[in-house]
């Protein structure tokens, strides 16, 4: 058994008190989102882990990333047909996590997933890389394939049929939003009391805001 009893770390980096904190959560995690990122060492600040329910029954996590997040919620994309996606389309109730180590920080937030009009998933699909477009369009995600040459070779027809021709988003590849019902941040802190803060969406559109115990 591998003991790893001894690995531990103190938690010196910063504080999160309430009275320095918004009443929305958003404009907190937007603070926090651009300190991240002014302050480096975070290769992409925007890699989330992105939580389901299976179709077997099993929660099931990976990472993602996030491509724009606004008040009504964060957006991710996908292949409708893969795990994640089917998983979500038979459960909507998803969450998603972000671990900044460089500042110490966590943020845990509960919501609903929902597809993203057609216009939004068009509109970012067309921002990407052809090599992008066509890997999304070779690749039938989760399935399984005998070997990475399959892989290849279908990229490789691909790149010669859409070598003259627009590439387009297939109808089973795009965007989906998670509209947040509870957003949790945590900062690490010294002796393991670390802050936690939680904002749950209240019926008259307000947030409620709550410490909780480390």
């Amino acid at each position: 058994m591998n003991d790893l009893s001894d690995y531990r770390k103190s938690y010196d980096k910063s504080e999160l008190l309430e009275s320095n904190i918004p009443e929305d959560p958003i404009n907190l995690f937007n603070r926090w989102f651009h300190e991240v990122e002014d302050h480096g060492g975070d290769s992409e600040v925007n890699a989330m882990t992105l939580s389901t329910i299976g179709l077997d029954g099993f929660p099931r996590a990976r990472v993602v990333l996030l491509k724009k997040f606004s008040e009504e919620g964060f957006i991710f994309y996908t292949n409708y047909n893969s795990e994640k996606g089917k998983a979500i389309l038979e459960n909507d109730k998803v969450c998603l996590s972000f671990f900044w180590h460089t500042m110490e920080r966590q943020v845990i937030i509960k919501g609903v997933a929902t597809k993203t009009s057609e216009m939004i998933s068009d509109n970012y699909f067309d921002s990407r890389p052809d090599g992008s477009k066509l890997g999304a369009i070779a690749s039938n995600q989760s399935e399984v394939v005998s070997s990475r040459e399959v892989l290849e070779t279908t990229l490789l027809k691909l790149e010669k049929e859409f070598s003259n021709t627009p590439i387009s988003r297939p109808e089973y590849w795009g965007g989906f939003i998670v509209s947040p019902s509870e957003v949790e941040f945590w900062q690490g802190r010294p002796n393991r009391l670390h802050d936690r803060i939680r904002y749950i969406f209240q019926n008259d559109q307000s947030w409620k805001i709550d410490r909780l115990a480390p």
